[in-house]
């Protein structure tokens, strides 16, 4: 044999061995999990939640206006201002209102002077009658006379009752002036901040068809949180549930809460047809109800927080978390585990057993907050389960490459 037939023997036995051994890297001693993503059953704490954006506003909040037209003389309050019940917040121009309680009075003290007038001449009418029944009684005077003392007797009576009535009613037109005249003092109706100052001093106000706002007083002591809860989430929200929330300007820091409402319908409710006027065409009812069908629904729940260090202002946005259950040092796996399939509280996952074989066994499954489900039963910690399996693409990028760039 030649020296050129041993060289070409030597390489091409060179080669094949260098093929079985691409081979037995890349095929025959391949992991058998490699196709497989696996994961490991951990002890962890979980916590299962509804997410909802809420806005912080005051536990009360009141627009205070003002019951009667004129100009604005004093402002006594500023933005941010605290106030007490009953402190004065502004002054109304009360010329008007005084004179009107001026004429009140007079016309009161007028109808009271009449009624007096009318006492002294039903006593008077009540002696003539008195003299008339006796003359009469001894034939000494007429009939007509007895009976004309009679009349004027009723009839002063008559107008007496008259006049108290009229008395009653002037009365009340006294008070009533008295209370507008009241009202040119506007005061606090409740503790809290002044949040907004709407009318300035000078400016004049009209309070005929409307009661015009002057300032919102808001009590920020305590805070009420109103989350919009989704109508996929509000089935699972139950009343006393905790909740916690942060703000945008402060995310590290938590408030924590009980849910204390949810409100039974949407507020889209006050534009369905069947509550808004009906003199609406139907036209513009079917197409109202369809664009509502078509956007959002969410039912507002409320619950208060305590805001002693005033961190929480008015309109903030939450963002919050209600709680529907917590667990703590439970066996815990990828949710990408599960089965889609369930029996009651019951899944099954691939758990992966010696030897590299896979099993499929069944579990209980309690909390899933959708990233890692608790597993209550059927499994222990540290087993291995399989999340999923690997893209053609993956694997292939996985495979190695022939030896020498064969």
């Amino acid at each position: 044999m030649t020296p050129t037939i041993r060289t070409l023997i030597a390489g091409l036995g060179v080669a094949g061995l260098l093929a079985g051994l691409w081979w037995w890297r890349g095929v025959g001693a391949r992991d058998p999990l490699a196709d497989l993503l696996v994961a490991e059953a951990t002890v962890a704490d979980l916590q299962q939640t509804v997410q909802a954006t809420g806005t912080l506003r005051p536990v009360r909040l009141v627009a205070v206006g003002a019951q009667v037209s004129g100009r604005i003389t004093a402002m006594k309050v500023a933005i941010g201002d605290t106030v007490k019940a009953g402190d004065l917040v502004a002054t109304i121009d009360s010329v008007t209102q005084e004179n009107d309680l001026k004429s009140a009075e007079a016309a009161l003290a007028d109808v009271r002077a009449q009624k007096r007038q009318k006492e002294a001449s039903l006593v008077y009418a009540e002696a003539v009658l008195e003299r008339e029944t006796a003359t009469y009684a001894k034939q000494a005077s007429s009939k007509d006379a007895l009976e004309s003392a009679r009349a004027t007797v009723a009839t002063t009576r008559a107008q007496i009752d008259s006049l108290t009535a009229q008395i009653a009613q002037a009365e009340v037109k006294v008070d009533t002036a008295r209370v507008d005249l009241g009202y040119t003092r506007i005061v606090a109706p409740i503790d809290g901040t002044v949040l907004l100052v709407v009318t300035q001093e000078g400016q004049t106000v009209n309070a005929v068809q409307s009661a015009p706002t002057i300032v919102v007083l808001g009590r920020i002591d305590r805070m009420t949180v109103r989350a919009e809860i989704s109508e996929a989430d509000a089935p699972k929200v139950r009343l006393g549930q905790p909740v916690v929330f942060s703000i945008l300007g402060d995310f590290d820091r938590r408030w924590e809460a009980k849910l204390e409402s949810l409100d039974p319908a949407p507020d889209t409710l006050r534009s369905d047809s069947q509550i808004t006027s009906s003199t609406t065409s139907t036209a513009s009812s079917s197409s109202s109800s369809s664009s509502s069908s078509s956007s959002a629904i969410y039912y507002y729940g409320r619950f208060d927080v305590p805001n002693p260090d005033g961190v929480l202002r008015t309109y903030m946005t939450a963002q919050v978390k209600v709680i529907l259950g917590e667990a703590k040092g439970v066996v815990t796996v990828p949710t990408a585990a599960l089965s889609s399939a369930r029996v009651g509280s019951e899944r099954t996952v691939e758990v992966i057993g010696a030897g590299g074989t896979t099993e499929r066994r069944r579990v209980e499954v309690g909390l899933d907050d959708k990233v890692r489900a608790e597993i209550r039963s059927g499994l222990r910690a540290g087993e291995r389960v399989v999340v999923g399996r690997r893209s053609a693409e993956a694997k292939a990028s996985s495979m190695p490459g022939p030896p020498g760039g064969l």
